[in-house]
């Protein structure tokens, strides 16, 4: 049984094996994420704070292609997902941070969520293949190749990073605080 907190965010299992602790603390972190950016329109998508050039748009816009990267792409092996495999990276390596002005907010979220899916759907697949210690079909440069688990602890971190930043920024638009 899921408990479900005030932010309608799935609670982390309390005792649970080690993949269902880790898919459970990503949902938690991807639905925390999704409380942040809840509700703001274009306006407030694009808001920076202090010297940096963040914006919730760009953070929703780069989680999505961090969840494809490292899910499809590097997990799987398999081919980019538009609009990455459009990307001229090397001219560009924050792209998903810089195009994110020229969306809407549906379309980032759309963009988000079908990430989501996707890498829910990979990590289904990865673990019926062989657990947390499916290795990945992608190498790093010096050879080492992660496996399921660590590419899943990467992903909390990574949403985990990113909330502090969403906080901060949602926190300066309307006050919204919290987690």
């Amino acid at each position: 049984m899921t408990n479900i907190d005030e932010q309608g965010r799935p609670e982390p299992p309390v005792n649970a094996d080690e993949t269902g602790t880790l898919l459970g603390f990503l949902d938690f972190q991807r639905a925390t994420f999704e409380w942040k950016i809840g509700g703001l329109d274009a306006a407030g998508l694009n808001v920076t704070v202090a010297a940096s050039s963040m914006t919730l748009g760009g953070m929703i816009k780069h989680l999505a292609y961090v969840e494809d990267y490292w899910f499809s792409a590097f997990l799987h092996g398999r081919d980019a997902h538009a609009p990455w495999d459009a990307v001229d990276w090397k001219a560009d390596r924050d792209w998903d941070w810089h195009s994110a002005g020229q969306d809407t907010p549906e379309q980032l979220m759309e963009l988000w969520q079908d990430a989501v899916t996707r890498s829910r759907a990979a990590v289904k697949d990865a673990l019926a293949d062989g657990g947390p210690e499916q290795l990945a079909r992608r190498t790093w440069p010096n050879g080492d190749t992660p496996n399921l688990r660590w590419i899943l602890c990467h992903m909390i971190e990574e949403y985990a990073r990113h909330n502090g930043h969403a906080d901060l920024i949602r926190e300066s638009i309307d006050g919204l605080t919290g987690e």
